[in-house]
């Protein structure tokens, strides 16, 4: 960790802040700062926008195949280096070790997968309905690119926004998430590492999102944004990106349903809930928010859960055999106690868990709640932690209903063993993504991302790609 940059990177060039301004990093373990890097201001935001801007051109017609061999030399260095960037986002983030090594596999896996997509970007040639002419159909890069990345994958999250910008033939902007901006410069100095030319990827780390990031949607010469966060930051920066039309993806927050049916096989059940709900501490838009457990199956279903989260160890995320680390910081853990301790006021039974532990770092422990009355405030927020709040239902309408009663739709989880209701339920949920007797949706091959006031666009996949690129048609007279 301590050779990770604590610098600006600008046109290929580490460099403090103009105003010489920098900002703590704290273990969320602790509490305590363990570095300190850049805070960027507007002037080091429009000094990365040039960056950006003069590069373009030259990266655009870069071969695919010297663009994707960039990234694939990138990946290989993330996985030689697993150890110490796991430790690195242990450190900033709190995460256990073992889910910070399943994060650089995950994250190096996006380079790999954009190093082979950047040499299958295609056009099209066609003869027009007319006979008269044809048409000659070409992608391009849409151009300098704005990447804001969250704090709670903050490798992953960096590697599924830069490597399909790079693989199009974009440059970028980089702001990581001020609570964790190590990872971000680490991931920078691979790729510089990897052989990308300067000036292609900039990073601006800044407790000044606000000063740094609206100029440059506005500015009009940044013409793609690509943005992981809340929905009420998303719904903002929408609207700064409208005065210049700046194309933009959005992964947005979640309120995920997690089914449960009569039928399903209820080992399969529980494993996929502690998948889905404690993945990352329950920080993660994808977490199952609200769990819809059959009135026959529910009360099996809680004790299982609960005797699973009782067992799981908390601690620092570099003690050995720690299952659970702490949260990202005080006002994300006292949310979580206000959201739990609402729940029991209307009536919620503890299982396990919901009191918070004495001495440092912002811990909390795995918590099942039973008996959660529908009009309890966790039912309707994201909660980001690890609460598991258990509902009932009676019929496959009412629970289809009440799922897709939610301003969201990123993700819905379904257990049954009758293949007709799978499919039948997976279709009716008004979800970008489905995670069908499994608990874990993501992967590198397949298009992330949610419906309604979860976002637009994909990320991963081949579509992720598509986000990066315009087609530009020609118009010819048949010979």
């Amino acid at each position: 960790m301590t050779g990770t940059p604590t610098r600006l990177l600008i046109g290929g060039t580490w460099t403090d802040a103009a105003d010489g301004a920098t900002m703590p990093v704290d273990d969320p373990a602790t509490g305590e700062i363990i570095r300190r890097v850049a805070d960027a201001g507007p002037k080091d935001a429009r000094l990365a926008e040039d960056a950006a801007v003069r590069a373009q051109r030259e990266w655009a017609r870069t071969a695919p195949r010297a663009r994707g061999e960039i990234l694939r030399r990138a990946h290989e260095i993330l996985l030689d280096r697993a150890e110490v960037f796991a430790r690195l986002m242990t450190s900033e983030m709190g995460k256990p070790l073992a889910e910070a090594r399943g994060e650089v596999a995950y994250a190096a896996e996006f380079f790999r997968w954009f190093s082979e997509e950047a040499v299958r970007i295609d056009g099209g040639h066609g003869i027009l309905p007319d006979g008269r002419h044809r048409m000659l159909l070409s992608r391009r890069p849409v151009g300098p690119c704005l990447l804001i990345t969250p704090w709670n994958f903050p490798l992953a999250m960096g590697a599924r926004k830069i490597g399909p910008a790079l693989a199009a033939g974009c440059t970028a902007v980089l702001k990581p998430a001020p609570q964790t901006p190590l990872s971000g410069l680490a991931l920078a100095e691979v790729l510089q590492e990897a052989g990308l030319p300067d000036g292609v990827l900039n990073v601006v780390t800044t407790s000044r999102a606000g000063e740094v990031c609206e100029p440059l949607l506005r500015g009009g010469r940044i013409r793609k944004l690509s943005f992981t966060g809340s929905t009420q930051v998303g719904r903002l920066l929408l609207a700064q990106c409208a005065d210049t039309v700046v194309r933009a993806s959005m992964e947005l927050g979640g309120n995920a349903p997690f089914i449960v049916f009569d039928d399903a096989d209820l080992d399969v059940a529980v494993d996929g809930a502690m998948t889905a709900k404690m993945r990352n501490m329950g920080e993660a838009c994808t977490a199952a928010n609200r769990f819809f457990v059959h009135r026959s199956v529910a009360e099996e279903f809680a004790r299982r859960l609960a005797r699973r989260m009782a067992a799981l160890v908390v601690g620092p995320g570099t003690r050995d055999g720690v299952d659970v680390g702490p949260l990202i910081d005080a006002a994300g853990r006292a949310k979580v106690e206000d959201l739990v301790s609402d729940a029991v006021e209307r009536g919620a039974r503890l299982l396990v868990g919901g009191r918070t532990p004495e001495g440092p770092g912002w811990f909390y422990p795995p918590t099942v709640l039973t008996d959660v009355r529908p009009d309890s405030r966790l039912t309707g927020t994201e909660i980001f932690g690890p609460v598991a709040a258990i509902l009932t239902f009676d019929d496959e309408d009412e629970v289809v209903r009440r799922a897709n009663d939610t301003p969201w739709g990123l993700v819905g989880y379904v257990f049954t063993e009758g293949l007709a209701r799978a499919l039948r339920v997976s279709e009716r949920l008004e979800t970008g993504m489905v995670g069908l007797n499994t608990g874990l949706v993501s992967n590198p091959a397949a298009p992330f991302g949610g419906v309604k006031q979860s976002g637009l666009g994909r990320e991963g996949g081949k579509a992720g790609i598509e986000e990066f690129l315009e087609y530009q048609y020609v118009a010819m007279p048949s010979p």
